[in-house]
């Protein structure tokens, strides 16, 4: 898919480096099992949500507007993009 027309589907607000958790804010419906790209200026980190957690209850789904914590394999940024992964 050509970058133009990607669109992203939410965005990292927050991360907390001692235990790996980012805080997804999401722009559209995003379920549990969803393939991700976290996409920074300098890195991209490729993961399945597994985990994701609103005010430390497990959700199955994230919708607009809500924020969930999610663990990461790798570090990730404030402001870093999240797309839907092929």
């Amino acid at each position: 898919m050509p970058e133009e027309e990607r669109k992203p589907i939410g965005k990292i607000t927050h991360f907390f480096p001692k235990i790996s958790v980012a805080v997804l804010k999401a722009d559209e419906l995003i379920p549990k099992g969803t393939k991700i790209s976290i996409e920074g200026h300098d890195k991209k980190v490729e993961m399945v949500l597994e985990s994701m957690q609103i005010e430390h209850k497990d959700v199955e789904e994230i919708k607009p507007g809500e924020e969930a914590g999610i663990k990461t394999p790798d570090e990730v940024k404030e402001g870093d993009l999240v797309y839907k992964a092929e």
